[in-house]
């Protein structure tokens, strides 16, 4: 995340829950034979606006599991959340993942395919529209989720910055 200025959280009095995106088996051939291993990535929120992500590798499932609620819990942010929603559309890519996030009215839900509903749902986000365009890899996918959420603007900070009335900026 290159020039990208997150609002990072501190996980030390959170609630957070965890759920597991994904997990792969990987086999490394050596000279002795095949060396199992397993990388475990996470997602972990409190359903209120604060999400995060991240990586664990171990020779069992559960240690890797373990080890990505830690990194997650290194890797949060602060989602602004209003009325269920998000604020307003965002685009945003990584690797050859794209994600397309829409705001939707009450009572739509959470439309969005694997990778992308935990993250979703993790933030609090109870009704949106989202879309996974390109790459299908859950890696990459929960990156630009990630990304996307990251980028997005507080309608007051928007009307603040424009000298206009939230009214304007957000019809909520």
């Amino acid at each position: 995340m290159a020039n990208l200025i997150l609002s990072r959280v501190k996980a030390g009095d959170l609630e957070l829950k965890e759920k597991v995106v994904s997990i792969n088996r990987v086999v490394k051939t050596t000279k002795g034979g095949r060396a199992f291993s397993f990388s475990a990535l996470v997602v972990v929120g409190n359903e209120a606006g604060v999400v995060g992500h991240g990586l664990g590798k171990a020779k069992e499932v559960q240690e890797a599991i373990t080890k990505g609620i830690e990194d997650a819990k290194k890797n949060l942010i602060k989602v602004p959340v209003m009325h269920g929603t998000i604020p307003h559309d965002q685009f945003a890519k990584e690797g050859a993942a794209k994600v397309l996030i829409k705001p939707a009215a009450h009572g739509t839900g959470v439309i969005a395919g694997g990778s992308m509903r935990a993250v979703l749902e993790s933030a609090g986000i109870t009704d949106v529209l989202a879309k996974s365009l390109g790459s299908a890899n859950p890696h990459n996918v929960v990156k630009a989720t990630f990304r996307a959420l990251a980028t997005l603007r507080e309608p007051i900070a928007v009307s603040k910055t424009r000298n206009i009335s939230l009214k304007k900026v957000f019809n909520g």
